[in-house]
């Protein structure tokens, strides 16, 4: 079972290496928020996922509840920022 585990956090690193490719060379400002959300919420599964391999789940889940809102706290900000500023 460790070695699932192993593999899915794997996975999940090579998917956040995506959105990272996506952040950096977006063209857009709106690609660059998507590619910064998205390797948000594939770190909340990877600290959930270390909870797991190490049997702390509750310890990580707190932690990621934590990240998952401020996450949310900055996206609504930068998105009321743009709508402040009249972007599109």
């Amino acid at each position: 079972m460790q070695i699932f585990f192993v593999a899915v956090l794997l996975t999940t690193v090579a998917l956040a290496l995506v959105y990272l490719f996506r952040m950096v060379f977006g063209p857009t400002l709106f690609d660059r928020l998507l590619g910064l959300n998205g390797i948000s919420n594939k770190a909340i599964l990877i600290l959930v996922l270390i909870g797991t391999l190490y049997e702390r789940l509750d310890v990580f889940v707190d932690i990621s509840v934590g990240y998952a809102l401020l996450n949310l706290v900055g996206a609504v900000a930068v998105a009321k920022y743009l709508e402040m500023k009249g972007m599109p």
